[in-house]
């Protein structure tokens, strides 16, 4: 029986006694049933899995002691950022969790001209914690020890000049100059760019020309924001990474 991991946002070490954050007790007590002398599993981003056994548990609270640590070693060899375009509600959800299960190290959402959603300061805040929590599930769920960061929104220009200049920088286009074929190792990484779901507007498109993205072939036909990101990472990961 698969054991199901818990995310606790603080340091796990061997023989520690821990309490429970509430959301954390409340699953595994009350929606989970885990008993008093059962086993269950934390991780906390560090790249190691937590074997843990519950000691004690109350009507709010509960504690573990942690009885062993196992790395994982289940990251891809190839880093991957995914630079995506703020999409609507659920098509956001869907590009972070998927992207999480197929091993992005980082994904940097921006404020495209062409973004249909507007965030103030106030919602751009909640956004992120939500958006971190879809991160954080969807490495529970796929084995992952080691969670992608998110990076808070930002403008076209603003990201594509922060990404690293040993980066292989690329963006999808129909007439790009470069197929899967054609791309050689990135020992740098790969940031891939992908638009909103307007598409990504020519002051975009020159914003990330200037910052050294070139345009990648993905075959002849045209790709929802929702899936594009999520075909890329796929493909890169197959000509690249580890699912070759």
């Amino acid at each position: 029986m698969r054991m199901t991991r818990s995310y606790v946002d603080a340091p796990l070490a061997v023989g520690q006694t821990l309490s429970l954050p509430e959301e954390v007790a409340n699953h595994l007590v009350r929606v989970m049933r885990l008993r008093e002398g059962e086993s269950c599993v934390l991780f906390n981003g560090d790249g190691h899995d937590y074997a843990a056994t519950l000691v004690e548990s109350g009507k709010r609270d509960a504690h573990v002691r942690i009885e062993g640590a196992q790395p994982l070693e289940n990251e891809s060899g190839l880093s991957i950022t995914l630079l995506q375009g703020i999409a609507r509600g659920e098509k956001m959800d869907l590009i972070l969790q998927k992207a999480t299960e197929l091993g992005v190290q980082a994904i940097v959402p921006v404020n495209a001209e062409r973004t249909e959603v507007k965030l103030d300061a106030a919602r751009a805040e909640k956004r992120l914690a939500h958006w971190r929590s879809v991160v954080v599930s969807a490495c529970g769920q796929s084995g992952r020890a080691t969670v992608p960061t998110v990076a808070a929104p930002q403008g076209v220009q603003e990201a594509a000049l922060a990404m690293p200049a040993g980066a292989l920088k690329l963006t999808l286009d129909p007439l790009g100059g470069h197929r899967l074929s054609t791309l050689g190792a990135a020992p740098g990484g790969v940031v891939i760019a992908i638009g909103p779901e307007g598409g990504w507007s020519p002051r975009d498109r020159q914003a990330l020309a200037a910052a050294g993205f070139q345009g990648l072939q993905l075959g002849p036909r045209i790709l929802r924001t929702e899936t594009a990101g999520l075909a890329a990472i796929a493909a890169l990961q197959a000509r690249l990474g580890d699912m070759g």
